[in-house]
């Protein structure tokens, strides 16, 4: 197996761990507002996501930044409730381009926390490697497919259930929204730093 297909497989796997489902509901809460119909938003959205979380990762792993793993493990969850709230808060909207903008502005700036929380996971796995920047590029390709793979699943879901069963967009939103609203508000409590 070549460092890239190695790398690769390891982004794709973290961001899809059930274990560290965190990011798994952060994805989830980001696309929760979007219908299938919206694809590219999404596209664009979870990219946005990737883009800021790289960053971050990259800084990190580099040694251009030292950050406090115990209050990032704290914002993560933080992140997932502002995200879930503000679902909640647009149930009822007619999402046009500028609240597109917004939501992807929000996934930037959310994905530089998360990049902080991936960023001592993969510093272990490099060890004292000092040539990264094509392992860097092929962890954040893996967490990219695995976050493409991830709402792939979750919006199927979610045009299943309102196509069969009639679920209604804001409904979906408001119960999806509230149940990430709820483990966020227990895992802020699980990995509060003070």
């Amino acid at each position: 197996m070549t460092d890239f297909q190695l790398y690769f497989e390891l982004g794709r796997e973290h961001i899809m761990d059930i274990t560290a489902y965190d990011h798994i509901l952060f994805v989830m809460a980001l696309c929760t507002i979007y219908q299938v119909a919206e694809w590219k938003k999404v596209l664009i959205l979870v990219t946005a996501f990737t883009i800021g979380h790289s960053l971050t990762l990259a800084l990190v792993t580099l040694d251009l930044i030292a950050v406090n793993s115990a209050v990032v493990e704290f914002l993560i969850p933080v992140t997932i409730l502002i995200t879930a709230l503000g679902n909640i808060g647009k149930r009822n909207v007619d999402f046009h381009q500028r609240a597109s903008r917004t939501n992807y502005f929000f996934a930037l700036f959310f994905g530089l926390i998360h990049g902080l929380g991936f960023s001592n996971y993969l510093k272990a796995l490099l060890g004292t490697d000092t040539d990264i920047i094509g392992q860097l590029f092929a962890f954040n390709v893996g967490l990219e497919v695995g976050q493409v793979l991830i709402v792939l699943i979750f919006m199927g879901i979610a045009a299943v259930l309102h196509f069969f069963f009639h679920i209604a967009r804001r409904d979906w939103i408001l119960a999806v929204s509230s149940a990430i609203a709820g483990i966020a508000v227990m895992l802020m409590v699980e990995t509060k730093f003070w």
